[in-house]
């Protein structure tokens, strides 16, 4: 097994594996988080409730997201994670398509299930590739630019909903062959869905990596890979460590997810916004400072790592947890839509600030032919609090709580204050059983560090 830096692939082809690996998570995230800015249509067309619509946003995707990350990570451990992405990109991009032509709430429902099914073959595997592509002092930093494919992607899906709403706001319902009649905001769905056939095709350039350290691979056959008892055997001998990490950075994301499915809601219902203006006005500025943010991030992380703090990658969450809070109150009680856009310029670059940090964690704390099924453990508990009941907790709020959908903002604060202080309390709590994770890494493992 390699076992030197020079061993790794040459940096520009290893920074190429990342640039496409980031096109297909820009894909991904502007296919899921395509129906934020069609809240009012959909709710009008599908004669849907607040609930129902978060339902529909999130638990439609997250459900099978996350059921099915756990046996795709453990197949990418043994397996072709290249060719498990490849499958992956491809369904998802047909079934965003295939959501152009839903009828109604329940088909649009098992269309956004199947694409959260193909999302799930992405991130375990990737997080894996990526880390048999970089040493431990770059690995930050190259979580970090694939993780911008996330801000990118949803700036994007705000930028596309917002062009393509405006350009379709005043159309008829649309006649389609052998289809009938569809909704004209259905459009976006082809729209977005499609060219990601074309990522698909360009991960066939991207060669599988060699695995480095953990188990070695025995002649002639593929990577070993240790037994699902291991793993949970190794979770639990490290039980804080996991326990701080996964559902620290899965609260946090619960905030990051509440607020990409309510932010526009809140615009149009606190502002009297058109979701067009929405998404062409705050779609920049989540690619532009949600980029920012998680490059800061990485580099703070690299930095503090380089220094000696073993702990730097559970630091750089707690450090964005804390100062993320008290921009998330300021927002949402702004007097015109204008100064709330400003302030939301502190929020997308301290919610994107951890993300390279949070990945970059797991695969350093786990052993190589572990590390895509601890990878999937996690986005399962990220997933499953984050994407599944994020924007759910926001819309139970408003409905529940405050009994009046112009109080999103209200509820938009609420969340995500209780979640991002509860997320800086775990990963404070979780420094030093991280700290003492690391020390006790198996000997085997050490090659790749």
């Amino acid at each position: 097994m390699p076992s030197d830096h020079a061993s790794f692939p040459r940096p520009a082809y290893a920074w190429y594996v990342v640039a496409v690996l980031t096109l297909a998570a820009i894909s991904a995230y502007i296919d899921r988080l395509i129906l934020s800015l069609l809240v009012t249509p959909i709710k009008r067309d599908f004669i849907l409730s607040d609930t129902e619509l978060s339902l529909l946003m999130g638990f439609s995707f997250a459900l099978f997201y996350t059921v099915l990350g756990l046996p795709l990570g453990r197949w990418a451990d043994s397996h072709s994670r290249k060719r498990i992405i490849i499958i992956g990109i491809t369904l998802w991009s047909l079934m965003t398509a295939l959501s152009g032509i839903a009828k109604n709430y329940g088909h649009l429902f098992l269309a956004r299930v199947g694409v959260g099914v193909g999302e799930a073959a992405l991130f375990p595997a990737a997080y894996s590739m990526i880390a048999d592509y970089f040493p431990k002092q770059r690995l930050a930093m190259a979580m970090s630019v694939f993780g911008m494919g996330i801000f990118i992607g949803s700036g994007l899906a705000m930028f596309i909903n917002g062009l393509v709403v405006g350009m379709t706001s005043q159309q008829t319902m649309l006649e389609l062959p052998f289809i009938g009649a569809v909704f004209p905001w259905q459009k976006i769905f082809f729209v977005i869905g499609l060219p990601g056939l074309l990522i698909a095709a360009l991960m066939f350039t991207v060669k599988e990596p060699a695995r480095r350290g953990g188990l070695a691979a025995s002649a002639g056959a593929g990577p070993a890979q240790y037994p699902m008892r291991a793993v949970f055997a190794y979770m639990r001998a490290n039980k804080m460590t996991f326990f701080c990490h996964n559902l620290g950075f899965a609260l946090f994301a619960l905030h990051n997810y509440a607020a990409n499915a309510w932010i526009p809601p809140f615009f149009m219902r606190t502002y009297g916004w058109e979701a067009a203006k929405v998404g062409m006005v705050y779609g920049p500025i989540i690619v532009v400072f949600g980029t920012i943010g998680i490059l800061l991030g990485g580099y703070l992380t690299d930095w503090l790592a380089r220094r000696g703090h073993a702990d730097a990658k559970l630091r750089t969450g707690l450090l964005a947890a804390l100062g993320l809070t008290p921009t998330i109150i300021l927002y949402p009680l702004m007097p015109n839509g204008e100064a709330a856009l400003l302030a939301l310029i502190p929020v997308n670059i301290l919610a994107s600030f951890a993300f390279g940090a949070a990945t970059a964690a797991i695969q350093e704390v786990a052993p190589n032919q572990m590390r895509a099924q601890v990878s999937a453990l996690y986005l399962f508990v990220l997933n499953l609090i984050g994407l599944g009941f994020g924007p759910t907790a926001v819309a139970l709020t408003t409905d529940f709580v405050f009994g009046d959908e112009n109080s999103v903002r209200y509820s938009l604060i609420v969340v995500g204050t209780i979640a991002l202080l509860l997320a800086a309390l775990l990963f404070w709590l979780g420094l030093k059983p991280y700290r003492r994770s690391l020390a006790n890494l198996p000997e085997q493992d050490a090659a790749r560090r």
